[in-house]
């Protein structure tokens, strides 16, 4: 299965995630508000660029040569558009619609990754149990050094088990029987890497979760995962064996060969049988019915206080699985869709890839591909649309469109990220500080700072930077709206006659919070 993101992602932290106790509710702040959307008219912005979005992939399908591409928009949690061009059945000339089941190879990981969150939540395993606990046949697992750590249920999710890069001999893998994936792992692995030291992509770590579910679960994987996750999301029409397809429903898998002289035609690729290694790719579905499982990791964000029944799994797990746990070095060389140079940051979470680009805009989500196959879906969490798109060639390589999809929803939509309120105590800190600027008086017995404050600069010295800044402003004609970067962090403008100055600061994390730290800087008009 094709990965989404370079190659090599180093380890880049060991952090451990709390371990959730199943029916505890933890304290929380009730008086919380979540960011929310500014601009209250967004689907109807949007609407102007659907057309635009049909045009982009009707063109990459003509010019990959594509037999038939299916795609879907998701925003706030609907499935808001949707099309297809093409055939899923070239000799019977079926039409691709949303409707279409197409095998979606590694988009299948998340799944599997959330059937294991799942058991987690449930207290029936944890992350960082040994993966031999529950394949016993891993205890005879040579490892590549003698200090090496045992591999993890979180390594396999993450892809840093050791095992080498596997996608071509992967993909050919999928209807290996549970026999087969066991009689090769009591034959002997391989190792690239020590365990938690490096990122490499393996289809057979995901396979080897598939296994632990069926254990835990005592249900084979496929339908546990049904149970528990497709079928409580409406995905009725999602299927892991193919033959249970209805033939006018099913899309074919398809190659292009080119005879090198200009001249090509599509090949049929054979379909593979559902096996041990479904769960690294072996899930067959629609875009209506995928729109439902991309519709649950937005409803994710942002965090809040709303009722969560867990169905079916928790949205902090849901979460939890967006997070980066593995990490590349920076891509200095990216380009944007309009070939911008904009350099991005690219990890992996549990079953799914995440990336933060030049302007901060985070993606998530996973790319597929298996003969006959390539599939991709993303999503912009803060800004709550997504795509989908998938095509019956094989590695289609869909990821390259679906970014300029996203970009031109964001240009033509205006659209801007969730706005996080002002919290009561970063408010109340502004009003504080207010009253002693430009002159501290009785700063140091306001009661407002942290007792680093003024350790770490004299009220003295402080008092000469802000009076300094208040004369090159000038007069101050308007104190400007706080800006919060979180519940303890944020700045605001002083609007001077002659320049503005930008006031940060930080609070610490007692309760009252109090400011640690406050600068100020001279902003040119």
């Amino acid at each position: 299965m094709k990965p989404i993101f370079p190659a090599l992602l180093l380890l880049a932290s060991s952090a451990l995630a709390q371990q959730p106790i199943p029916g505890r509710t933890v304290p929380h702040i009730t008086t919380y508000q979540p960011p929310v959307f500014a601009d209250t008219d967004r689907l109807k912005k949007l609407e102007a660029a659907f057309p635009v979005v049909e045009k982009l992939y009707k063109d990459v399908a003509e010019k990959r040569r594509m037999p038939g591409l299916a795609f879907g928009i998701v925003v706030d949690g609907k499935l808001v558009y949707s099309g297809g061009f093409g055939y899923t059945n070239l000799a019977a000339k079926t039409p691709a619609t949303p409707k279409s089941l197409f095998r979606i190879a590694s988009m299948t990981k998340s799944l599997t990754a959330m059937a294991i969150l799942k058991l987690r939540d449930e207290g029936k395993l944890r992350l960082d149990d040994p993966a031999e606990l529950y394949i016993p046949e891993l205890k005879s697992h040579k490892y590549l050094t003698a200090d090496a750590p045992l591999i993890t249920v979180r390594n396999l999710m993450t892809h840093s088990a050791g095992f080498p890069e596997d996608n071509p001999w992967g993909d050919r893998q999928l209807a290996d029987s549970d026999a087969d994936l066991l009689n090769l792992i009591k034959g002997g692995l391989s190792n690239a890497n020590v365990p938690s030291v490096a990122y490499e992509y393996s289809n057979l770590g995901f396979a080897m979760l598939g296994h632990i579910i069926t254990v835990v679960s005592k249900k084979p994987y496929q339908q546990y995962i049904t149970d528990t996750i497709l079928k409580p999301l409406g995905m009725n029409d999602t299927q892991w064996e193919y033959s249970r397809v209805p033939a006018d429903k099913l899309a074919l898998g398809y190659r292009w060969q080119d005879n090198g002289q200009g001249v090509g035609q599509w090949l049929a690729e054979p379909l593979l049988h559902d096996g041990s290694y479904g769960a690294m790719g072996g899930l067959i579905t629609s875009i209506d019915d995928f729109s439902k499982y991309v519709a649950l990791h937005e409803a994710a964000w942002p965090p809040s206080n709303a009722i969560d029944n867990g169905s079916p799994i928790k949205r902090s797990s849901v979460r939890e699985m967006q997070q980066p746990w593995t990490f590349s070095g920076l891509s200095t060389q990216a380009k944007n869709s309009a070939g911008q140079l904009c350099p991005v940051t690219s990890g992996y979470g549990y079953g799914l890839g995440w990336s933060k680009n030049c302007t901060g805009q985070v993606g998530v989500g996973h790319s597929g591909g298996l003969p006959g196959f390539g599939s991709q879906w993303r999503i912009l969490p803060d800004y709550g649309i997504g795509v989908i798109a998938y095509g019956n060639l094989t590695y289609a390589g869909l990821g390259s469109v679906n970014s300029a999809v996203l970009d031109t929803l964001v240009a033509i939509g205006k659209l801007q990220p969730r706005q996080l309120p002002v919290s009561s105590i970063l408010a109340q800190r502004k009003a504080d500080l207010l009253k002693l600027l430009p002159d501290w008086t009785n700063a140091e017995q306001s009661g407002i700072f942290a007792e680093n404050f003024f350790p770490d600069k004299s009220v003295a010295i402080r008092r000469k930077t802000v009076q300094d800044l208040y004369v090159k402003a000038g007069a101050i004609k308007h104190v400007g709206d706080l800006i919060p970067e979180n519940q303890l962090r944020g700045h605001f403008l002083l609007e001077g006659d002659k320049a503005n100055i930008d006031v940060f600061y930080t609070l610490t994390p007692e309760n009252p919070a109090l400011i640690q730290q406050l600068d100020f800087r001279e902003v040119p008009k």
